[in-house]
């Protein structure tokens, strides 16, 4: 239980989505929604013991929400390899929620055009605590892919994408979540925080941020946030390959450049509609 409260109180877990009034916040909900969100891409099946450690919760909670959200429909029991997975009940939510993104449908074409330019992976993610979570994503034929894909999480600390969108961010808001990463980064801070300062700068003078080799040595990408005029939230772009695909020179002057073309066109589409 000590973890699950670590977990509540770090501004990763519960606390970031509690309101200020915490009469009305409902835990036993937000622990069935936290469940369900470690299930991920890279570890789709997963066992009561596994789910435990991961959300930091005792293993007899565990096990009643796991049995809820089978009898709910949102979770499959596999009873001979005694784990679970998603079933088509949560799956059906998040569906719906990439369909009634309208962003994912103006930007996608633009997207295409520009990773077919590029030979390299173009994709839209929107801020999961201190995450980014791909809620669209492009590749061309020709690409050297990046193992990535739609519904991929990456740091927001130390990626393009991950910096643009903190850079746009209101001040307060990211002062918020910058105390956060400074903990979650703990010795990595001082250098994490100078990567991050130097975005807020490309930002502001080129208009896109770079991360060359600083999430992973062998992936270099650019990044642009946009904000939707109708409030939607603030949704960010990279357009990334393996290190050796992109030259810095070509990041700076040709892919970033045009990668805030492209979010300008999308921006202006979105606009108008």
């Amino acid at each position: 239980m000590a973890a699950y409260q670590t977990w509540k109180a770090s501004g990763a877990g519960l606390k970031e989505a509690a309101p200020h009034d915490a009469r009305k916040f409902v835990v036993a909900l937000a622990r069935g929604l936290e469940v369900l969100r470690i299930f991920t891409p890279g570890e789709g099946l997963l066992g009561n013991q596994e789910i435990a450690a991961r959300t930091g919760l005792p293993k007899a909670t565990v096990t009643r929400l796991t049995y809820t959200l089978t009898q709910l429909g949102y979770l499959t029991h596999l009873e001979r390899l005694e784990k679970y997975q998603l079933a088509p009940a949560a799956l059906a939510i998040g569906y719906s929620t990439l369909a009634n993104m309208r962003i994912r449908h103006v930007a996608r074409p633009h997207m295409q055009a520009l990773a077919n330019y590029a030979g390299a992976s173009v994709s839209l993610g929107s801020r999961d605590r201190l995450n980014l979570l791909y809620v669209e994503h492009c590749r061309a034929k020709s690409a050297v892919m990046l193992r990535l894909d739609l519904g991929s999480r990456i740091p927001i600390a130390t990626t393009a994408m991950g910096r643009a969108m903190l850079a746009a961010l209101p001040e307060k808001e990211r002062d918020w979540l910058l105390r956060h990463i400074a903990r979650r980064e703990s010795k990595q801070w001082p250098k994490v925080r100078v990567g991050i300062e130097r975005a807020q700068k490309d930002l502001a003078n080129r208009g896109f941020t770079l991360s060359v080799g600083e999430w992973q040595t062998d992936v270099t990408a650019v990044g642009v946030p946009l904000i939707p005029a109708d409030g939607s939230g603030i949704f960010a772009f990279n357009c990334g390959a393996p290190a050796f695909h992109f030259s810095r020179e070509r990041l700076e002057n040709d892919i970033g450049p045009r990668l805030v073309n492209m979010v300008r066109n999308i921006e202006a589409e979105l606009n108008s509609g």
